[in-house]
């Protein structure tokens, strides 16, 4: 778990749409620091999957095969704005509208930006980090941190495209991916590791949902996200920084 000093986290609030003319798939410049915006795709052609929606390259269990191949719950987490709360947890709303539902157990922590605080902390309307077991769009939360810490994680390029039915993400890779990584290669990954590497993809490219942390035979990690139509897969080194991500 982590503690008040790991590192800081993108604060997800409200979804910020970004108007791309001449059919782009709705990419932009990579940016330093801040929040990363969320862009809407602009190709008409069905592709990808919405993580509440229909299966696609963005669903449930897309990335491949193989040994990391999703075939239960994993780590993982998301973040956005709470839009309801109930006596056993909550539901967000992601930066890319994506809605999870929140389970909290006698074992969740909170945090309150960067102090120690309790499951009241967690009210409609704040903007949360979630850390935990990822089932689809359902996560058992390990970890709660509402008010998150801003941060200058630099982006290798690109920002989260939001998922539309019938419209498709951009095939764009940025930044740089591991020489020996293929869909299904590596091992899940769990604990205080999965967390970092999850967080840190999340603080990049925030919107969708981790479903699944896989590190790779180099010690670099990849970071599965469904829910959106860019990026699926983010890849993160050994010092939890963000360094590429693709379809």
């Amino acid at each position: 778990m982590f503690s008040s000093k790991r590192s800081r986290v993108i604060t997800a609030t409200a979804a910020a749409a970004i108007v791309i003319g001449g059919g782009s798939y709705g990419i932009v410049a990579a940016t330093s620091g801040g929040s990363s915006p969320v862009a809407t795709a602009s190709s008409s052609s069905p592709a990808g999957g919405s993580a509440s929606g229909a299966p696609g390259a963005g669903g449930f269990g897309g990335g491949g095969s193989g040994s990391n191949a999703r075939s239960g719950p994993a780590a993982g987490g998301s973040s956005g704005t709470v839009s309801s709360v109930s006596a056993t947890g909550f539901t967000l709303t992601t930066s890319a509208g994506e809605k999870v539902t929140i389970k909290e157990a006698s074992t969740t922590t909170y945090e309150n930006g960067t102090s120690a605080a309790s499951a009241s902390a967690v009210t409609t309307g704040v903007p949360v980090l979630v850390l935990g077991t990822t089932d689809s769009t359902t996560i058992t939360a390990t970890q709660v941190i509402v008010q998150p810490p801003s941060t200058s994680a630099t982006s290798p390029g690109g920002q989260t495209i939001a998922f539309k039915q019938g419209q498709k993400g951009s095939t764009q890779t940025v930044g740089t991916i591991p020489a020996d990584y293929t869909q299904g290669s590596g091992t899940l990954a769990s604990g205080t590791t999965a967390d970092k590497a999850a967080e840190a993809a999340l603080a990049v490219y925030p919107g969708g949902v981790v479903d699944r942390v896989v590190e790779l035979g180099n010690g670099d990690y990849e970071v599965h996200n469904i829910g959106v139509n860019w990026p699926h897969h983010v890849f993160v080194n050994a010092d939890f920084q963000v360094i590429g991500a693709s379809d």
